[in-house]
């Protein structure tokens, strides 16, 4: 067996592993606490175990570094993209953001994507593999190390569809929210879904709080299954009653993404399909121009378009607000930067 990646583990998976090289258990913490609260990246610097402890470690574990490839910054507005490299080579991607509320970070789940969405780069290279939960928060330590800011929002919405990682990205988010590290409260995590039906019903059980977001993006099934591939295996009607029964269940808000693309989705009628859907829910919809990317057709809706179909859903009793659009003069858009980057390669 190989060297165990000790920064993948939970708390209560490090103390079993501590009781296992015949450690005391109390020493968990405190490794736990270095790695995912501090963020050291070599147990040498763990100044409050003994040397003994640290050697053992060293012998018998690892804990997951990333490495920053790429950082491109925003002029307009200082977003921060980055290209991170993982220990086995592959590329994903994470952003950087600043709010009058503090830093939040869009984070990667996956290298890749399988779900094939015509307007998004990350599909465009295909899928690799899904991203362990130490490479998922391992984003936010790398990040933090390299610009010295504190996160306090996390948004699952860069590379990859994380409910179709669904047990590393639980974990992730588990180790994120715990009080021994990084302690971000779930209500400042966002989980983005394209739609992956019966996941919406196990998140729906696991008790946490984080907000979950719908990449809805059309109103009928037909217009649905024409821009993203998973409308073919569930329809609207199937998301939606998966939704309601989240909100059921949990009694928390669902934000409903719509990324506005010119002439396929922006009418007024779309508009005022999208009331009948959502009418009746505890629902916010999160209006996003439609980032224009290579090798597509599609094309951002213009603003009298957007601020048309927002008032429409507005008056309607719809909550509804246009994305701030942001690091629009770097590849802020997702999987642009990687895409680059492996054209770059070959």
């Amino acid at each position: 067996m190989g060297r165990v990646n000790i920064s993948n583990l939970t708390l209560e998976e490090l103390e079993k592993y501590i009781e296992d090289l015949s450690e005391k258990k109390f020493h968990a913490k405190q490794i736990f606490k270095w790695i995912h609260k501090i963020g050291v990246v070599s147990f040498q610097d763990m100044t409050d175990i003994s040397k003994s402890l640290r050697e053992k470690l060293e012998e018998n574990s690892y804990i997951n570094n990333l490495e920053i490839i790429e950082c491109q910054t925003s002029k307009k507005d200082g977003t921060m993209k980055f290209l991170i490299k993982l220990q086995d080579g592959n590329a994903i991607e994470s952003v950087l953001m600043e709010y009058h509320h503090g830093y939040t970070i869009c984070v990667s789940s996956q290298v890749g994507c399988k779900m094939g969405c015509k307007f998004c780069a990350s599909t465009k290279e295909g899928y690799v593999r899904n991203l362990d939960a130490s490479e998922i928060e391992g984003q936010l330590q790398t990040v933090q190390r390299y610009t010295g800011k504190k996160i306090s929002n996390v948004v699952y919405m860069g590379i990859g569809e994380p409910l179709d990682n669904y047990d590393n990205v639980i974990k992730s988010i588990k180790i994120i929210n715990h009080a021994q590290g990084l302690n971000i409260g779930a209500r400042h995590i966002s989980l983005s879904t394209c739609g992956v039906v019966p996941n919406i019903y196990r998140l729906a059980k696991e008790n946490i709080q984080a907000t979950l977001s719908i990449s809805l993006h059309a109103t009928s099934n037909e217009k649905r299954r024409k821009i993203m591939p998973i409308a073919n295996r569930y329809s609207i009607e199937e998301l939606l009653q998966a939704c309601n029964e989240y909100i059921k269940i949990t009694g928390r808000r669902i934000s409903f993404e719509y990324a506005l693309i010119l002439g396929e989705n922006d009418s007024y009628e779309d508009a005022m399909a999208l009331v009948k859907l959502l009418r009746g829910m505890i629902a916010h919809v999160n209006l996003i121009p439609v980032n224009e990317i290579k090798d597509s057709n599609y094309k951002k809706s213009k603003e009298e378009s957007v601020e048309r179909f927002m008032n429409t859903l507005n008056s309607c009793g719809i909550v509804t607000t246009v994305r701030r659009e942001l690091g629009s003069d770097i590849d802020a858009a997702c999987g642009q930067l990687r895409k680059k980057y492996l054209e770059n390669k070959i």
